[in-house]
């Protein structure tokens, strides 16, 4: 069931969302070589504690997770396209970082992510930073009132293929609000046209991941949780929660 946000509930959420964009602000401002990803993680926290929220990804268990996640942040490296936990391998120049970030203020939550090169940038890394956060602004785009999921969905595809890209087979966005997951889902590719209408109040996460040498296919890690590309090339993910509205798209996760 897709739950309508009254516009009360939409500045909560935003003020969830402000919260989560600090954090990442933080966590990105401490990444140097030599940083290791679980000093982020603690960059993060501070600013959620600060902010009296909490996070939805600590202690977090899906179904088909084999342990709690246990860190604040998701912190991904290189291959590692989504879900990483926060470890003490130091960061090197020229990492390749994607931070996932959620906070839960109020009883609503917000969720975004960033992709970022540590130290000196690869060029081949920073096309596939800014395709990903290209993609994020077509989909975010598209996510106006009488639309549909599938426009989204196409939006974000068409940029991340059209670039040359692969897509991770069966990750996507969703509905966020009082939990972190909630309906609809938002695929990272499809068919304009299709799909769920879009309404005032609806919010969703939209977040592109892209894989940058082409192919869509992943294994999980030893740790049950880490995504990485089977080709052991490079990955970028970006997010933000977007609320549609009359007035169109409007960004909650944002400074």
């Amino acid at each position: 069931m897709v739950e309508i946000k009254t516009n009360e509930s939409l500045e909560l959420m935003r003020a969830a969302g402000r919260v989560v964009a600090q954090a990442l602000e933080a966590a990105r401002k401490a990444a140097a070589p030599g940083v290791t990803p679980r000093a982020l993680d603690t960059a993060a926290r501070e600013v959620l504690s600060a902010a009296g929220a909490e996070s939805p990804f600590l202690g977090y268990r899906p179904q088909w997770a084999p342990v709690p996640f246990p860190a604040t942040v998701c912190v991904s490296v290189n291959d590692a396209i989504v879900h990483g936990i926060p470890g003490d391998e130091p960061l090197r120049d020229g990492d390749l970082v994607s931070i996932d970030c959620g906070a839960v203020l109020k009883g609503w939550v917000g969720d975004a992510a960033v992709s970022f090169t540590v130290g000196r940038a690869r060029p081949q890394d920073t096309r596939l930073i800014e395709t990903a956060e290209a993609a994020l602004a077509a989909g975010i785009a598209a996510a106006v009132v009488g639309n549909r999921i599938g426009d989204i969905a196409h939006a974000v595809g068409r940029v991340c293929r059209g670039a040359g890209y692969g897509i991770p087979d069966g990750f996507g966005g969703h509905g966020v609000g009082r939990t972190m997951h909630e309906d609809p889902g938002v695929p990272n590719e499809g068919r304009p046209g299709r799909g769920m209408v879009l309404r005032h109040g609806m919010v969703l996460a939209i977040e592109p991941m892209l894989i940058a040498g082409g192919g869509d296919d992943h294994y999980t890690g030893r740790d049950g949780w880490t995504v990485r590309t089977l080709d052991a090339s490079r990955a970028a993910h970006t997010e933000h929660t977007v609320a549609i509205t009359d007035d169109g798209p409007r960004i909650l996760t944002s400074l």
